[in-house]
C-alpha cells in the first residue's frame, strides 16, 4: 500500500496544477498569497494530493465542488508546509454542511469537529468566515485539522507526534504553563487566544494554532516561549513574513472594536466584558 501511495504521489507531483484551482486560491484564499515563494510548489503539490486521497461528503444537501475542494485541502496542507503531507495520512475523509449545524443534545451552534476516526466534519460558511480574515485568529478549519494532529500519537490531550523524546518534557511545560495563563485570564495570553482555548488541553493546542497562524505578531511579542514551542513543530515564521507583509499596521487587530460591541472572539459577551477587560 505504502509503495503504491508513493507510486501515485509521483505521478501526481508531475503533473500540472489546474490554473481553475489556482484561481480559486488567489481569490478566496488570502494566506494562500502571503506564503513563502520557496514553498509554494510543495504546497501547491501537496493540496493536489490531498484532493486526490481524502473523501469529500456532502450533508445536510451541500454540494461538493472545486471551491469546496480547494479551500478546505489548503486549510490542511498549510499545517504541514514545513513537515510532510503523511502527518494527515490518518485523515480519511471531510464530511461538510452547508450551514452552521447543532447537535440534539448540545446547546449552540457547531462550526467544525474532529472524531477518533479519521473524520473531520465542518461547516462551509464557517470555513469561509475563517479564511477571510486572515488576522482574526479565528479558523474553524484549521483548528480542526491540527486535531487531527493532535491525535496522531493516539489521544486528544493538546501534543502532537514531536520530532524527539526529548522535546516532550519542555513541550508540555510550556504548554501548560500557557493554559493555566488562560484559565486565569492572564492578560498577555488572552490577547494571542480565544478563550475556547480554557476548555482543556487539546482544544487549546487548536487555538493556538489558529493563532499562530493568523495572530503570529502578537503571539511572539505576548507569549514568545508559546511562539516558539509552535515554530519547534509547525515550522517557518509566520511572525517574521506578517511583519515584513505590512511593518506598519497595529499588532492588535481589535484595536478598533468598541467597548460594547460583541467581543470578536466568539464568546457572545460585550468586548469590554471578553478579551477587552
Amino acid at each position: 500500500m505504502c509503495i503504491l501511495r508513493a507510486l501515485r504521489r509521483r505521478r501526481l507531483r508531475r503533473q500540472p496544477f489546474p490554473e481553475t484551482w489556482l484561481k480559486i486560491l488567489e481569490e478566496q484564499v488570502p494566506f494562500f498569497g502571503a506564503l513563502p515563494a520557496a514553498k509554494r510548489q510543495r504546497f501547491l503539490t501537496d493540496l493536489r494530493i490531498f484532493i486526490e486521497e481524502k473523501h469529500f461528503i456532502p450533508a445536510g444537501g451541500m454540494e461538493i465542488t472545486d471551491e469546496v475542494k480547494v479551500v478546505v485541502a489548503a486549510c490542511a496542507v498549510r499545517l504541514i508546509m514545513y513537515r510532510d503531507l503523511s502527518y494527515l495520512d490518518r485523515l480519511t475523509e471531510m464530511v461538510i454542511y452547508p450551514y452552521d449545524y447543532r447537535h440534539a443534545d448540545m446547546d449552540g451552534m457547531v462550526f467544525g469537529e474532529a472524531h477518533d476516526w479519521g473524520t473531520v466534519v465542518l461547516s462551509w460558511p464557517a470555513v469561509q468566515r475563517g479564511v477571510a480574515d486572515p488576522r482574526d485568529g479565528h479558523e474553524t478549519a484549521a483548528h480542526e485539522f491540527a486535531h487531527v494532529l493532535d491525535r496522531a500519537d493516539g489521544a486528544f490531550d493538546g501534543t502532537p507526534v514531536l520530532d524527539r523524546m526529548r522535546a516532550y518534557g519542555p513541550w508540555a511545560r510550556v504548554m501548560s504553563e500557557h493554559f493555566e495563563r488562560l484559565q486565569r485570564r492572564g492578560p498577555r495570553v488572552r490577547k494571542v487566544l480565544r478563550p475556547y482555548g480554557e476548555t482543556n488541553e487539546a482544544e487549546f493546542f487548536a487555538v493556538a494554532t489558529e493563532s499562530y497562524f493568523e495572530k503570529p505578531v502578537q503571539m511572539k511579542k505576548q507569549t514568545p516561549e508559546l511562539y516558539q514551542k509552535m515554530q519547534s513543530f509547525y515550522g517557518g515564521d509566520p511572525a517574521a513574513l506578517a511583519e515584513r507583509a505590512a511593518p506598519d499596521s497595529d499588532d492588535d487587530p481589535w484595536h478598533d472594536v468598541g467597548r460594547n460591541e460583541p467581543c470578536p472572539c466568539g464568546s457572545g459577551k460585550k468586548f469590554k466584558r471578553c478579551c477587552g477587560r
